[in-house]
C-alpha cells in the first residue's frame, strides 16, 4: 500500500476503534468491531438497516459508550463519555435527521453555544455573520447566513450542519446517511463538498448503504452486517454486486421481476383537481390521472413539482379547490383520511415519523393503528394486548422487521426498519389502492428488494399502485406506465417499456409531452 493516495496520508490514522462491542440489554448492536480512518481518507460504513452503523458512530461521537472496546483519536487513547469530548478532539457528527432550530436564521444555528460575545456581554451577530462567511468561503460551502433555517432547501441546511461542525473545529465529520434526503443535484454537489473538505486535510466517515454513492465518493468501505465486522475493502477494487453480496451476506436481485400484467377496472380516477400550498397558491392545476387494477403507475417529477401535495389530497390531508376524485367509482372529494382508508386507500407516507408511526408506540401498536377498534383487537374499551402482540410477531417475521421485538417503541429501530412496520401495515390492510411514497428512501438494497417486491405483489393480486418517487431508476425499473407531472400537472404518461431516462428528463423540465 502507498504512503500516500489522493489525499489519503497512511502514516496518520486519525481514528482507531478497537474491539468495539456495545449492548442493550440482552441485544448486541456491535460486536467486536475495528474500524480505522486516515487523515484525508473518505471511509464509508456500509450495513443494512439496523446492522449497527450508527450505534458504532454514536459510540465514536461520544452519544453511546461501548460495553467494551478502545477508541483511539490520532494515536491517543481517549474515554469518549460525551459529545463534548468528542468536540474537543476534534470530530463532529452529521445526524440523519438534522438537529437544526428551523425558527434561527442559519449564523445563529452556527454558533448555537459557542457565540460571539462583544464588549458587553452580548451576542455579537454582526461578528457571527462574518464568521460564518469567512468558513463558508474557506470550504466552498456557500450559504446565505441571514437566511432561516425553516426557509431553505434541505441540501442547504446539511451544508449548514456541516459548518456547525467545521465551525467547532472538526477534522474528522461523520455524515449519517448524507444523501437519503437530497435530490441527484444535491448529491452530487455534495459529493464536491466532501472532495474539497479531504483535500484541505479533513477527513471523511459516510455511513450508508448507497452503493452507487460509495463508489463515487468514498476511498475505503467497511462493512458490517448483524452488528459483526465482515471486511475491509479499497472500493476501487470491488463492484457494486460484491458490496451488496457483503453487506445482506447473500446475491442481490437489482431487476425488478414481474409477471404480464392482467389490467382490471379503473380503481383510482383524479379528474381536473386543484388545490393551493400552504402559501394559498396554485400546486395543482387541473391534474387528471387514472390508476387501474393490476398496475403501478410510477409518478416522475422534479421534488417540489406537486407530488406531496397531490398525495395529501389523496389521502384527505389536503383540501381540493376543484375537481374530483374517485375510488372504485365512489367520490371521495375531500373526506376525511378515515373514510378514504375505508373506501380502500392506503398510504405509505413520504415522512415515515411524522406521518407513519407513532414513535413512542410499540412496534405492535404501531402495526394495529388504523385496526385496534376490530374485534380481535379489542373488547369495548380494552386492548386484547396478546392478540395484538400476536398479529405483529406473525408481520415482523414475514417483513423482517430486526430487532424481532414487538414490545420496543418504534423509535427504538433504524429508519429502514421503521419503514417496514408501515409497509407490513398497509400491506396487511388489503387495499384496493395502495400510494406508495418514497417507499425506499433510506433504504438498503436488501430492503429495497423486499419492498419493490411487497408493491409487484399487490399489482399480480389485482391492487392499484400509486408509486410517488424522486429515484428515476426506481420508477423505471418497478413501473407499468409512468405519469411525469411539472408544475402541478401530469404533462404526460408513457409506458415504462418506452421510457429512458432523456425523454423523462426532458418531460420533467416541462420540455416535452408524452401520450397521455
Amino acid at each position: 500500500m502507498n504512503e500516500i493516495k489522493g489525499n489519503i496520508d497512511f502514516s496518520q490514522k486519525v481514528v482507531e476503534m478497537k474491539n468495539i462491542t456495545k449492548k442493550f440489554g440482552n441485544f448486541v448492536a456491535n460486536d467486536n468491531i475495528n474500524l480505522t480512518v486516515h487523515k484525508g481518507e473518505v471511509h464509508a460504513l456500509l450495513g443494512e438497516n439496523g446492522a449497527g452503523k450508527s450505534t458504532l458512530m454514536n459510540i465514536l461521537y461520544g452519544l453511546y459508550q461501548p460495553t467494551s472496546g478502545e477508541i483511539y483519536i490520532n494515536g491517543n487513547k481517549v474515554e469518549m463519555d460525551n459529545p463534548n469530548v468528542a468536540i474537543e478532539n476534534g470530530i463532529g457528527m452529521v445526524h440523519q435527521h438534522f438537529m437544526l432550530v428551523p425558527p434561527f436564521t442559519v449564523a445563529e444555528n452556527i454558533i448555537l453555544g459557542m457565540e460571539p460575545v462583544s464588549g458587553l456581554g452580548k451576542i455579537d451577530i454582526q461578528k457571527a455573520i462574518e464568521d460564518v462567511k469567512k468558513i463558508s468561503q474557506q470550504y466552498g460551502l456557500h450559504v446565505d447566513p441571514t437566511a432561516k433555517i425553516e426557509d431553505i432547501t434541505v441540501g442547504m441546511q446539511q451544508r449548514v450542519e456541516i459548518l456547525k461542525a467545521l465551525y467547532r473545529g472538526a477534522e474528522i465529520l461523520i455524515l449519517d446517511e448524507p444523501t437519503a434526503v437530497l435530490t441527484p443535484q444535491e448529491i452530487k454537489e455534495l459529493i464536491c463538498i466532501i472532495r474539497n473538505l479531504t483535500e484541505q486535510g479533513k477527513s471523511i466517515i459516510i455511513i450508508t448503504h448507497k452503493l452507487k454513492e460509495i463508489k463515487e465518493a468514498a476511498d475505503f468501505c467497511t462493512i458490517i452486517r448483524r452488528g459483526k465486522y465482515i471486511d475491509t475493502v479499497d472500493v476501487e477494487k470491488v463492484t457494486e454486486d460484491e458490496l451488496a453480496a457483503m453487506m445482506v451476506g447473500r446475491e442481490v436481485n437489482f431487476k425488478v421481476d414481474k409477471k404480464e400484467q392482467k389490467l382490471g377496472e379503473v380503481v383510482l380516477k383524479v379528474e381536473n383537481v386543484v388545490a393551493k400550498d400552504n402559501r394559498g397558491l396554485n400546486v395543482l392545476n387541473e391534474l387528471s390521472l387514472e390508476v387501474r387494477r393490476g398496475e403501478i403507475l410510477g409518478i416522475a417529477g422534479i421534488d417540489g413539482n406537486g407530488q406531496s401535495e397531490l398525495v395529501e389530497v389523496l389521502t384527505g390531508l389536503r383540501k381540493i379547490e376543484s375537481g374530483s376524485v374517485f375510488i372504485n367509482g365512489k367520490d371521495i372529494t375531500n373526506k376525511t383520511p378515515k373514510e378514504i382508508f375505508r373506501a380502500g386507500l392506503c398510504n405509505i407516507p413520504e415522512d415515515r415519523q411524522k406521518r407513519g408511526l407513532v414513535l413512542d408506540f410499540t412496534v405492535a401498536e404501531n402495526m394495529v393503528l388504523e385496526n385496534y377498534s376490530k374485534p380481535q383487537f379489542s373488547k369495548g374499551f380494552r386492548l386484547l394486548e396478546e392478540n395484538i402482540r400476536n398479529f405483529a410477531r406473525d408481520l415482523i417475521s414475514k417483513f423482517d422487521v430486526r430487532p424481532a421485538d414487538e414490545t420496543l417503541k418504534a423509535r427504538a429501530l433504524s429508519g429502514g426498519n421503521q419503514q417496514k412496520i408501515i409497509i407490513a401495515r398497509e400491506v396487511t390492510n388489503n387495499p384496493d389502492l395502495l400510494i406508495a411514497t418514497q417507499p425506499t428512501r433510506g433504504l438498503d438494497v436488501g430492503a429495497i428488494e423486499f419492498v419493490h417486491k411487497a408493491l409487484v405483489e399487490q399489482r399480480d393480486k389485482g391492487k392499484g399502485v400509486l408509486l410517488v418517487s424522486l429515484e428515476l431508476d426506481e420508477i423505471m425499473s418497478v413501473s407499468d406506465r409512468i405519469a411525469v407531472i411539472y408544475e402541478g400537472k401530469i404533462v404526460g404518461i408513457i409506458d415504462s417499456k418506452d421510457a429512458d431516462e432523456n425523454t423523462l428528463g426532458l418531460m420533467m423540465a416541462g420540455g416535452a409531452e408524452g401520450e397521455e
